[in-house]
Formats: structure tokens, sequence, C-alpha cells
């Protein structure tokens, strides 16, 4: 039997209903994938509660983990048996197997498990992306993430120590200061209206390099404030709210501050570009470089408990689903 999370409307966690549904032969270009690990992603949320419109009815999930069983007609790069990850592509990756297309499947290394494949993809292209397209982090650079005790800061962090970073990392509160400073950060700061002062102060003076704000509203301000001269903010979520509007001239009378609002779908819907971005994410895997976070593991029939756990801050590290 094969089952998957259907959304009909969006809401609270309650609106994910499990049903059964028949498998499907493949057609061309496409694979059936016998799911064993799918990952939770915050998107997933915003997607479930509305805040990022999807049509609907729909499936939901972006990322997973699991065995090619069978394969359409003129399939060349999979074969039946394929360990494989992927992420992006249609919704739909809370099921336990589905319909997937081959060309965004991307075969998984022996070293790595199903449940580390799915707690890393879709976070490792998108810390990726951050710090080595969005702005090139290297020696020296000063690297100022909100979050660094969650699952993307997880992998965020270590990536820009390695690359040759500081990194000063901010939580929400003071249990989580532990977590981020376990996962390689210089500094932690807790947040306060006084960030400005703090970074300038653990950094003697110099302030940030490059901010990577998921917050939005509530720490837009400080952000701008906490930059070094010609600093660039990256805007990468907004879970208090969409950041206020910005006068181009505040940023010139800032210190000629870059701002950017970057997506993971510009930087992976090229299909070689993202085989590319997942095969760097699997080789800092397999070096240690960086190493998948995860927090808990649910039964899929348990997904609302998982979302409940993701939103509300409970969580603290990668979430992910087992068929």
């Amino acid at each position: 039997m094969t089952y998957a999370i259907r959304l009909k409307q969006s809401g609270g966690p309650q609106v994910l209903e499990l049903e059964q549904v028949e498998q499907s032969a493949p057609g061309p270009g496409q694979a059936w994938i016998e799911q064993h690990a799918i990952g939770v992603n915050y998107l997933d949320v915003t997607q479930r509660n509305g805040a990022v419109p999807i049509p609907l009815p729909n499936g939901l999930g972006l990322e997973a983990a699991g065995i090619v069983d069978s394969v359409g007609p003129d399939v060349e790069n999979v074969v039946v048996g394929d360990r494989v990850a992927y992420a992006l592509g249609p919704l739909g990756s809370y099921a336990t197997g589905r319909l997937y297309p081959v060309n965004r499947l991307v075969k998984l290394p022996d070293a790595i498990s199903f449940e580390d494949a799915a707690a890393v993809v879709f976070k490792g292209i998108t810390a990726q992306y951050l710090i080595k397209s969005t702005f090139a982090v290297g020696p020296g650079t000063v690297v100022l993430l909100y979050g660094a005790a969650g699952g993307l800061g997880q992998l965020l962090v270590p990536w820009a120590k390695h690359l040759g970073a500081s990194v000063v990392g901010v939580v929400s509160k003071e249990a989580s200061v532990a977590r981020a400073k376990a996962a390689g950060c210089d500094h932690v700061l807790v947040w306060s209206d006084n960030l400005p002062a703090d970074v300038g102060r653990v950094t003697n003076g110099h302030k940030a390099d490059v901010i990577y704000d998921g917050i939005g509203r509530k720490t837009f301000a400080a952000s701008l404030d906490s930059l070094h001269q010609r600093g660039t903010l990256v805007s990468i979520g907004a879970s208090s709210g969409s950041p206020p509007p910005v006068e181009v001239g505040t940023l010139n009378a800032k210190g000629s501050l870059f701002l950017t609002r970057p997506g993971l779908p510009a930087h992976a819907t090229d299909v070689e570009e993202y085989r590319k971005r997942v095969l760097d994410v699997f080789d800092a895997v397999e070096r240690g470089v960086i190493r998948p976070a995860i927090w808990k593991t649910y039964a899929l029939s348990d997904v609302a408990q998982a979302h409940e756990a993701l939103e509300s801050g409970k969580s603290a590290g990668a979430i992910v689903l087992k068929p």
C-alpha cells in the first residue's frame, strides 16, 4: 500500500491528512521511488499555513531519499535498485512512494544514510549557495547568522568555519547557546535590541561582513546596524514578518551596504546547477565538513506533531519523517 499526506485547505497542522493512493507506472523521464526518509523544512510549514500559497488540493514536501523501484521508457541515468535523494521538483515528498523526474534524482553515496540525506539535501543546498554564491565566504570573513542552533545553522556554521570565516551566532534564548557553540560559532549572542553594540564588542569594532537573517521584521534594523562598511545583508526568511521597505539612500548612509533576498529555486531549478550543488553537499558530508544533525524522527502518520515542533520553535535540528 502507498500512502501520502494530502493538503486540501491551508491551516494548522491538523489539516494534514494521510490518504491511501495508487502506485502509478512511470512515464518517460520518471521513476517510482520507494521512500525511506523524508525531510521536513520550514517552507513546508509556510505552504501548509498559507503564508506561501500553493495550488490546493496538493501534496506537501520537497525532499526525500529512497530506492528506485521502477523507471519509465528510455530512462538511463538511474536503474532499479539505485539509492537516490532529491530536493525541489514537484511537491509531494510526504509519501511512502511517489513518481519523480529522473533528471533531478542524485545517486546517494554508500557512506550517507537515507536519514542523513533527507536531513541535509534541502538545507545543505541552501547553505551551499548562501556561502558560495550569494556571498563568497572565505578567510577573514566575519559571518553573522541568526538561528545558529537550528537545522540550517548546524550546516552553515561549520561550513563557513571550514572556509576560514569567523562566525557570530545569534539565538533567541540561553538554552540554545551551547548548541550554537557546539556547531562551531566563535561567539554566540542571545538576541536583544543591543545587538549592534554586542556585535561590535565581540568583533573588536569590525562588525559583520555578511549577515544571514531569517527572522525578518523584528531584526532587520539591527542587522543593518551590525554590518561593516560595504557589508551584505542576506534576508533568507521572515519568521517575524516581512522586513519593512528600505530607502535606497539608507544603504549608502549606513556604509554603502548591499541587500539581497535570494531563494532556492533561482539557485537550483537549472538541473546541472542543482546537481553540482547537491554533489558539493554530499562531498562536504563525506569529508566531515558538515554533519547532518537530526533532532527527531517521526512516523509519516505523525506529521502534524512534526510540524507543531518545527513551527513552535521546539525543534533543535533537522526533522525527518519515516514512511
